[in-house]
């Protein structure tokens, strides 16, 4: 990680844990918000109004975090308003790399070689985790946000104007239930699934497959009324933050994370729920297997021999 602004050690998985042994993520640090007008947002300063072509996404294929944004960015008509660049997906001692791995990208924008020299740029005294999602403002050449779930609630509404876009993704009438199951999925299997893989002992290891199990069986008769979403007929960021999870999980969190009881594929309902979602327009360029497969493989903690799985030849 980066203390005052200086890459200190070799990249490791996990970032903190409690005193039994639980995974604790990092807080994301910059947490502007891009507006229709640029007047502030929700967190953070204003400066940053909507405006075609001025705004970059750093991301990573592999990450769900990144991908979720990248979701929004296509289902919002944001592909030509927002450019792009894609880190190779296997993870070095000094973090994200940008390079030549098919579908990855250099940093054609900045010109650095790795992600944590972004974050330097934006921020000469920095500490913490250099990650993805970047939210990048080409004008002011600083960091706009680094928060998924920010920028996906942003992406929603703040260049509608520009685009025409009518797809609401937080809903008013659904706000209050989208909030509620935000937080059980994040907490359950979003971060879940990480908890287990980089739980240090027994007991928090047991506590989080529970919990993954536990959440996948309530999506799983929630989905047995034939909706073809989780709140309804209406697609909203609480799908997006779901299937960011379930597309991996067989290919990824199952074997390598140890939340093995059964797979995605072997849940008929969430399987016709993550296939329909990746049929909608623009979806399926989010979804990179090989990134996932050998971006998850690359991790020497978890897998010191680097030999990637040949399956599953499916998603879900």
């Amino acid at each position: 990680m980066l203390v005052n602004g200086v890459w200190t050690k070799d990249w490791q998985p996990v970032q903190s844990k409690d005193k039994q042994g639980r995974f604790v993520r990092q807080t994301s640090s910059f947490r502007n918000w891009i507006t229709p007008d640029g007047q502030p947002g929700p967190t953070g300063n204003g400066g940053f109004k909507a405006e075609k072509g001025r705004y970059h996404l750093y991301v990573a294929y592999i990450c769900p975090w990144a991908s979720r944004t990248l979701m929004a960015r296509a289902l919002k008509g944001l592909n030509d308003y927002i450019t792009i660049s894609v880190v190779s997906p296997i993870m070095t001692d000094q973090g994200w790399k940008f390079d030549r791995f098919p579908d990855a990208t250099t940093d054609s924008l900045n010109e650095h070689e790795y992600l944590h020299q972004l974050y330097t740029q934006a921020d000469a005294s920095y500490s913490g985790r250099a990650t993805v999602p970047v939210l990048w403002d080409k004008k002011q050449g600083v960091v706009v946000n680094n928060e998924s779930a920010d920028i996906i609630r942003m992406l929603n509404s703040a260049f509608d104007h520009l685009t025409g876009s009518t797809l609401n993704l937080y809903p008013e009438h659904l706000a209050e239930a989208i909030d509620t199951l935000n937080v059980e999925i994040y907490n359950e299997l979003n971060n879940g699934v990480y908890k287990a893989g980089f739980a240090s002992s027994q007991l928090a290891y047991e506590e989080a497959y529970e919990s993954v199990f536990s959440t996948l069986d309530k999506l799983e008769i929630l989905l047995s009324d034939d909706r073809s979403f989780l709140l309804g007929e209406e697609l909203t960021e609480t799908d997006i933050r779901t299937f960011v999870t379930l597309v991996r999980f067989d290919a990824a969190y199952y074997g390598l994370f140890k939340t093995n009881r059964n797979l995605i594929a072997q849940m008929p309902n969430l399987s016709r729920y993550v296939k329909r979602i990746l049929a909608i327009k623009g979806i399926s360029d989010t979804v990179k297997i090989d990134h996932i497969k050998q971006g998850y493989y690359s991790l020497k903690a978890l897998n010191p021999s680097g030999i990637v799985p040949a399956g599953p030849k499916e998603i879900a």
